[in-house]
């Protein structure tokens, strides 16, 4: 599973790198700039890529994390155009993934920054199941946290 994007301040992010390791999945992937990937990642059992093509080659799941506007403005990344063009997940840069990996997106999503329109209205986007069931999915696991069988 290789995340992509803004994972220092994602609470997707930390949540999903969790999860994955926690359940044992075979391999964690962030993928991002070095202003914007945490540096404890290797020691959370994750591997840490700053290229784009090194981060999804041979990768079952792509998920890409919206990049909020206030971290162009805060000197983080020189803009979006460049973040896009380095990190931006298009057709072309998803076939180093494996040919049936998905791709997942927590939202909303920023369109040209994180990721193309082709590849979120394509047949490998699982985006709109993800958010129309999300919802139904946190609540369920609450209910269960909090100790109610039905």
């Amino acid at each position: 599973v290789a995340i992509v994007g803004d994972v220092l301040h994602s609470r997707v992010a930390r949540s999903d790198i969790h999860a994955l390791t926690t359940l044992g999945c075979a391999e964690v992937r962030v993928v991002g700039p070095k202003t914007l990937v945490p540096s404890n990642m290797s020691e959370m059992g994750v591997r840490v890529c700053h290229t784009l093509e090194e981060g999804i080659r041979g990768a079952d799941v792509v998920i890409t994390l919206r990049l909020q506007n206030e971290r162009m403005s805060g000197g983080l990344l020189p803009s979006s155009q460049e973040y896009f063009k380095s990190f931006g997940l298009t057709p072309e840069k998803l076939q180093l993934a494996k040919p049936d990996a998905i791709v997942m997106h927590p939202g909303p999503i920023n369109r040209g920054v994180e990721i193309d329109s082709a590849v979120v209205d394509g047949p490998q986007s699982v985006i709109l199941p993800q958010v129309t069931y999300g919802i139904a999915v946190r609540m369920a696991v609450m209910s269960i946290v909090a100790g109610n069988e039905a």
